[in-house]
């Protein structure tokens, strides 16, 4: 009986080795995943400890691609955060000064523009664009059909093509 424990320690110790290392190698793709997804890094920070804490408990049982079953538990734990309606947000009676970085200002301006689309639109153009998933990859991470993907990718780049932000300026005029 003491050979199983001991063989059954060894087993556990090797697989925290094993998502040790998965967490080092993983980590900066997959918060960058969390961080498109809710559009903040303190809750990018969040949902990533979340999901990681999620996989270990069932990381005895993935069987082949961990970042992919993490990717699905990110989208799947951020779906769950969103039908909340709870953003964490609280009123201030006034507004905390923000700089302006001239080489960050389109960068910002993506930032926003992917902020102000709905979360299943936002999480379809993530996964396709910022993750590079194949459609068929996307649909299976947010539980829906390709079709679903399909329709979510072309109404939320259709937002992003009207969004105000994103015209292109020239000279403080809007480019017709």
């Amino acid at each position: 009986m003491d050979a199983i424990q001991v063989s059954g320690k060894e087993s556990k110790a090797g697989a925290a080795r094993e998502f040790d290392d998965f967490v080092a190698s993983c980590s900066t793709r997959l918060l960058r995943t969390a961080y498109l997804l809710t559009h903040d890094r303190g809750r990018a920070e969040d949902l990533l400890q979340t999901a990681l804490v999620k996989a270990w408990l069932s990381w005895s049982r993935i069987e082949s691609d961990p970042v992919a079953y993490v990717n699905k538990i990110l989208v799947n734990t951020y779906a769950t955060w969103w039908r909340r309606r709870w953003n964490g947000e609280r009123p201030t009676p006034e507004l905390p000064e923000a700089g302006y970085d001239e080489d960050r200002a389109e960068t910002h301006d993506l930032w926003a523009a992917l902020g102000r689309l709905p979360a299943k639109q936002r999480a379809v153009i993530v996964l396709r664009y910022m993750e590079d998933l194949s459609e068929a990859e996307t649909a299976r991470l947010l539980g829906c059909s390709v079709g679903t993907v399909k329709s979510q990718r072309v109404k939320g780049l259709a937002k992003l093509r009207l969004d105000g932000a994103l015209a292109e300026e020239t000279h403080g005029e809007v480019a017709r």
